[in-house]
């Protein structure tokens, strides 16, 4: 079983993991067990994700899945902004950069793995 713990991506997806789970507490109850509950759900596959990728011989079909959960995440975070059910709009910003982080650096790694796996 490969580490995990020591990638950058990971420790964003987790900290991002975290970040859900407190901002989903301070939604109003009818969007915490809607939205929140997505919110979270996408935030863990995530993280599991990252760790599935990293422990694959083949990491290219991971990392798309990992960018398609990436994209959910994005629309779910906007959803609630227009909703309004984040507490203040700097919430939300501390949200979808977090999300574009883990982003850049999926995307960084899907161009390093396909690389390797073309060469």
């Amino acid at each position: 079983m490969a580490k995990y713990e020591h990638l950058p991506i990971y420790k964003s997806a987790f900290d991002f993991l975290i970040f859900c789970e407190n901002t989903v507490k301070g939604f109003p109850r009818y969007h915490k067990y809607t939205h929140g509950s997505d919110l979270r759900n996408t935030a863990r596959e995530i993280v599991k994700l990252v760790i599935k990728a990293n422990n694959s011989q083949i990491k290219s079909p991971v990392l798309e899945e990992l960018r398609i959960y990436l994209e959910e995440t994005k629309l779910i975070l906007r959803i609630c902004k227009e909703l309004h059910v984040f507490k203040n709009f700097k919430t939300f910003g501390n949200a979808i950069n977090q999300v574009t982080d883990i982003s850049r650096q999926a995307e960084g790694w899907l161009k390093s793995s396909r690389k390797k796996e073309e060469g």
